[in-house]
């Protein structure tokens, strides 16, 4: 709101320039000027980008007051204006300005989360957990072995207006404005392109006491060089469904990880070149995150039991567990499913299959963006050769209108350009992920299986594959 008085005090101050009588232009613009001011002081130093292209316009049109008025003085001619072609000029560039200013922070918010949708509130909080079993193979010390973080989001007991909020990308502004720079470097954009995640805030309280009951569990693998938060809109949807949510960074794989340390952990993944080499390390890649999605399910299931302190004791239902991810984190849940049978489902978000993909077990949903090249029609058709030997019912949905980045928070802040984030809205492309994947896991986990084809057809284009049983 405070940013929006300023675009309007600046616009009355460029045109007041254009009111007929000299006492109405004087107090306008001394209002503008005031109003600016106010404005962008109770703003400070957290002010963006955008903002100072407005501001930048008060600049210019104080500068060209002031010439104005030393030429008045200089050549004793009070009545003096500037010729009308220049100030047409004058005025067209700064309300331009102004209009790229807005049209910046329209195309770059800082992104507002929709209110999840189920009956509880939503908790979260932050572990970090070492695997003694595994060596960490991206360092060249033998001792080191391999740590994850994890975010949890949870049903929580009512939250009160006191309670902090969690802040995205990390638990502290630090540790967000780092993992946003490294988003922006591992994508090659400047970094004030992604200046207001770390601004913004979800709805899940830090530390919230746990509800009633035991939650199944959806663990999240993001997408390469992607973070634990990147589907924060989905994930605390879910919780306020009913789930546990558990969002892992890969160090070393994601864009930037920061251990409790305060150390921060920058991805090494890169590609080679050669589309041999780059599949060899994919699978690579593919078969740590899947390892570290079991670790996590284990870990859960010590936390559950008290084998590790927290407040989610006696909360956590790994017997009703799905493996989830997006992108790469999609291959790596399907793998993950392959080799640890307590995975009962799996949801798979436009995610690439590896050469050595076989068949799940386990029942699995796969979103996927409109097929536009042969590319996709390959992925799609590889994708349905592996569900069509699976031995569980399993769903392809293509939604049109979607783009690889629909299925994460990307809408919620990215340009809506449709080969980015594709076109079917900033909130809508959420709505659209959340309730595919709510009924299938109510249907997978909880046994609600009633109309599930006919909630997931309403989003695009349907194939199912039965379980061989069935055939």
């Amino acid at each position: 709101m405070t940013e929006f008085v300023v675009v309007l005090g600046s616009v009355a101050l460029v045109l007041a320039r254009w009111l007929p009588s000299a006492r109405g232009r004087r107090r306008v613009a001394g209002g503008a000027v005031v109003v600016v001011a106010v404005a962008a002081a109770s703003i400070g130093i957290g002010m963006r980008w955008q903002l100072l292209l407005v501001l930048a316009v008060d600049l210019l049109v104080g500068a060209a007051a002031g010439v104005v008025w030393m030429v008045r003085r200089r050549r004793g001619r009070t009545g003096w204006r500037v010729r009308r072609w220049l100030a047409v000029l004058g005025t067209v560039a700064c309300v331009g300005l102004i209009a790229t200013g807005v049209a910046a922070a329209w195309a770059l918010p800082v992104p507002v989360f929709p209110e999840p949708s189920g009956p509880f509130a939503v908790g979260t909080m932050t572990v970090q957990w070492t695997d003694a079993e595994r060596e960490e193979t991206a360092t060249p010390d033998a001792g080191d072995r391999r740590t994850v973080v994890v975010q949890l989001w949870y049903p929580a007991q009512s939250a009160t207006q006191e309670m902090p909020r969690a802040r995205y990308l990390g638990r502290t502004r630090r540790e967000a404005d780092t993992v946003a720079a490294a988003a922006a470097d591992y994508l090659g954009v400047p970094a004030l392109l992604l200046d207001g995640l770390p601004r913004a805030r979800s709805h899940a309280a830090f530390d919230a006491a746990p509800a009633a009951g035991r939650f199944p569990v959806v663990l999240f693998s993001p997408g390469l060089g992607g973070v634990r938060t990147q589907n924060t809109a989905w994930a605390e949807d879910l919780a306020s469904r009913g789930y546990l949510v558990a969002g892992v960074d890969h160090p070393y794989d994601s864009a930037a990880v920061v251990l409790a340390d305060g150390r921060s952990v920058r991805t090494r993944i890169a590609a080679s070149g050669d589309p041999k080499e780059d599949e060899k390390r994919r699978i690579g890649w593919t078969a740590v995150r899947a390892a570290d999605l079991s670790f996590v399910l284990t870990q859960l299931g010590r936390l559950d039991r008290g084998e590790l302190t927290g407040p989610l004791s006696g909360h956590v239902d790994i017997g009703r567990a799905a493996a989830t991810g997006h992108s790469v984190g999609g291959a790596a849940a399907m793998r993950a499913a392959q080799q640890d049978s307590r995975f009962a489902a799996v949801i798979n978000l436009d995610g690439g299959l590896n050469a050595d993909q076989a068949s799940p077990h386990q029942p699995v949903l796969a979103l996927t963006h409109t097929v536009i090249d042969q590319a996709d029609a390959d992925y799609v058709a590889g994708l349905s050769r592996v569900l069509e030997r699976g031995s569980a019912t399993s769903y392809q949905l293509s939604v049109p209108g979607s783009a690889h980045l629909t299925f994460t928070d990307g809408p919620l802040y990215l340009p809506p350009v449709p080969a980015v984030a594709g076109s079917l809205g900033r909130t809508e492309s959420v709505r659209m992920t959340t309730l595919t994947c709510a009924a299938f896991l109510d249907a997978t986990l909880r046994g609600r299986s009633d109309e599930l084809s006919a909630t997931l057809s309403r989003h695009g284009e349907l194939r199912v594959y039965p379980a061989a049983a069935g055939r």
